[in-house]
């Protein structure tokens, strides 16, 4: 059986009056909105999740940049002190 806002205000007032039945009524919608409200927030949905994605792709990309540079200039200095330690052994 499913009772709807305007039977429950119906029954209600009768029983404690017109006005306390229409805030009992207000106050029980606000309070099921707000829980429909936070199991939907409580989920992520598709988009969100790509969004979170391309965040990460973003970050790793530029992780992979600064250690390709990072590389490079440990090479060259290792090339660098090799060629000058062999100029001084010769």
């Amino acid at each position: 059986m499913t009772v709807t806002a305007i039977d429950l205000f119906n029954l209600l007032k009768i029983k404690i009056g017109e006005g306390e039945a229409k805030a009992l009524v207000e106050y029980i919608e606000m309070h099921v909105n707000n829980k429909i409200e936070e199991h939907m927030t409580a989920y992520a949905t598709k988009a969100d999740l790509k969004e979170e994605v391309h965040k990460v792709e973003l970050k790793i990309e530029k992780v992979r940049s600064d250690l390709i540079k990072w590389m490079f200039i440990f090479w060259a200095g290792q090339t660098g002190l090799l060629i000058g330690l062999l100029k001084l052994f010769f």
